[in-house]
């Protein structure tokens, strides 16, 4: 069941909210032959002003669409259905985390850790923080409620890159150390397939599956917006993310950071079709 949640934390309307869309007319739901939900419309952000009190961007806008998107995709599972939640960028999370059941397992795909805060976040962009504030060491005005969401030892965060800069060094240091972590290095080490075969199969319960696709080397995929090096490519992100996506347990899956202001000839939504596609049909 396909639902959209077009939200850019950054306030200013960038490509990320016209991703859902433009993946539909790039023949995403024939391609997956799934059922359609439609918009959440309350899923906007429209305030780039940073909130001095939790420094983060349009704050009270983002409670708002948080609690749009746990109503929706909530109603969906309560239904039986297995959302696919098209973003908007990373900060769709805490919104879909409010909806999960308790002791759900988070298995997140990114190429940063998104664990900074209101004060350590150079941009205030709540998609700066989202894990974070989901196993609750984030601003809670990034999504309402107090309190963890998901249990870091519950959290598998799967390739990320290295550290580089100040920035991420501080950031690296925040990470909860019951989150397991396999960076790109380390899955390409040990093989991609492997590490999501034995990742789908290490623990019971339920599951979300979010895919943030600036995991992808940048080679393979230029349109997003913070783009970063040695990552994995097209062959590894299947690879990896196909176990993980077929599991029973599987809740559903969130995919965000398609930026479409970085693909004017539509190449990089069709190759997203191409892929989601063969990972959750073959």
């Amino acid at each position: 069941m396909i639902v959209d949640a077009p939200l850019d934390s950054s306030g200013a309307g960038r490509g990320e909210e016209r991703a859902p869309a433009a993946l539909r007319r790039a023949g995403l739901r024939d391609a997956l032959s799934a059922d359609d939900d439609g918009q959440i419309d309350e899923a906007r952000l429209r305030d780039p002003v940073r909130d001095p009190a939790s420094g983060v961007i349009g704050a009270a806008g983002l409670v708002r669409a948080g609690g749009a998107i746990a109503a929706r995709v909530g109603a969906l599972l309560a239904d039986g259905h297995r959302p696919l939640v098209l973003g908007g960028d990373c900060a769709i999370l805490p919104g879909i985390c409010r909806a999960l059941p308790p002791g759900t397992e988070l298995w997140f795909v990114d190429a940063h850790p998104d664990f900074l805060d209101g004060a350590t976040s150079p941009t205030g962009e709540a998609a700066d923080m989202d894990l974070s504030v989901v196993t609750g060491h984030g601003p809670a005005a990034a999504v309402g409620p107090d309190g963890t969401l998901i249990a870091p030892s519950r959290v598998c965060l799967l390739g990320h890159r290295p550290a580089t800069d100040e920035s991420s060094r501080v950031e690296a240091a925040r990470i909860d150390p019951a989150i397991r972590q396999v960076n790109a290095a380390e899955v390409l080490r040990r093989g991609a397939a492997r590490v999501g075969a034995g990742l789908a199969a290490d623990s019971d319960g339920p599951a979300w599956l979010h895919l943030d696709l600036d995991v992808v080397d940048p080679s393979d995929l230029p349109a997003v917006t913070y783009p970063e090096p040695d990552g994995l490519r097209w062959a590894d992100l299947v690879a990896l993310v196909t176990p993980l996506a077929r599991a029973d347990r599987l809740l559903g899956m969130s995919v965000t950071d398609l930026n479409t202001d970085e693909d004017p000839d539509g190449h990089s939504t069709r190759r997203v079709v191409e892929v989601l596609a063969q990972v959750l049909r073959g």
